[in-house]
């Protein structure tokens, strides 16, 4: 059967657009066209989720004073990067398998792309800094509402925000002068700097290095930083006496040590696959990135309402 919308046609469309206005192609999943439209009701749900899930976090951290703690400020932070990571891809990907529009203009997916890079990186750091939360609360547990405070949270929280965002902005302003040739399709149903960047036709040696060296100075460093805390967390879990203290300290990780294993990993995972993976299948790339983009935002409301027991206890409030 042939597709209704092959992607041979709108390749050479947008070819002879090339010259008339910047346009790029984003691909939904080629070969599956005929069944977009049931992909779309499986996005759908997962957008549903993450997004209910994680405005479901910060109303209830909003409008409840007991959570107005350290712990939960760094929540709804974490809740609130896990939102615009999923608003930032929504527009394309509804668009691709429920409306059959492929093209973006270049300056929205500059957009797009300045988006999703920064709440990935603002998501990282969010990471980070409860991963050091969890070492002063275990390893300086007398000392842990001094360190911890309320309005350190907060001061720290801006940073995170803008470190992300104003670390973007020199590569992907660069974009806009670089020239562009062939087909400009991307492999995804939203845009990557690191998919953009390989379509120019020019050298852009100063983009990649800018963009690796951001990678290892933000989320490998702040990969690094998290596994040090751990190491430190779990030798001083080692050292205590009692079982049930011991217990009471690994549960009080569980759902963080969860949120990073589940950021991560697809991180390292969509990286490893872009950088020497380029002879694997088209299906490989459209998996790895979909999970990274889609995943975490969704499963991190799940697993903080089922770990946190403050939270627990006010959805039993509610469905009580």
């Amino acid at each position: 059967m042939t597709a209704q919308y092959p992607l041979h046609s709108h390749i050479v469309l947008l070819s002879n657009l090339t010259q008339l206005s910047p346009l790029l192609y984003l691909t939904g999943f080629p070969g599956l066209e005929t069944v977009e439209h049931w992909i779309f009701i499986f996005f759908f749900l997962m957008y549903l989720v993450a997004i209910s899930g994680n405005c479901f976090i910060l109303i209830i951290v909003k409008t409840n004073p007991r959570l107005h703690t350290p712990m939960y400020y760094l929540l709804s932070f974490l809740a609130f990067t896990d939102l615009g990571l999923s608003v930032s891809t929504l527009p394309t990907t509804m668009g691709i398998f429920w409306f059959k529009s492929h093209g973006i203009y270049f300056g929205a997916c500059q957009i797009q792309m300045f988006c999703i890079h920064s709440f990935s990186f603002m998501e990282s750091s969010v990471l980070l800094v409860m991963s050091f939360d969890r070492f002063v609360a275990i390893c300086y547990p007398l000392r842990y509402s001094v360190i911890i405070t309320g309005q350190r949270v907060v001061r720290v929280g801006l940073i995170v925000i803008l470190r992300g965002p104003v670390a973007l902005i020199p590569i992907v302003s660069l974009l806009k002068t670089f020239p562009y040739c062939g087909s400009r399709v991307l492999s995804h149903s939203f845009c990557l700097h690191q998919e953009v960047i390989h379509l120019a036709c020019t050298d852009t040696t100063f983009n990649n290095l800018y963009g690796l060296s951001l990678v290892v100075f933000t989320v490998m460093l702040d990969l690094v930083l998290i596994a040090l805390s751990y190491g430190v967390i779990l030798h001083t879990v080692a050292r205590m006496t009692s079982k049930e203290e011991r217990l009471r300290a690994f549960q009080t990780c569980t759902s963080h040590l969860c949120a990073v294993l589940v950021f991560f990993v697809p991180m390292m995972g969509l990286s490893l696959v872009h950088r020497f993976g380029k002879n694997a299948p088209p299906a490989v790339h459209l998996l790895m990135a979909n999970v990274y983009l889609f995943v975490p935002p969704m499963l991190n409301p799940i697993i903080y309402s089922i770990k946190t027991k403050e939270i627990r206890r006010v959805i039993s409030k509610l469905l009580g």
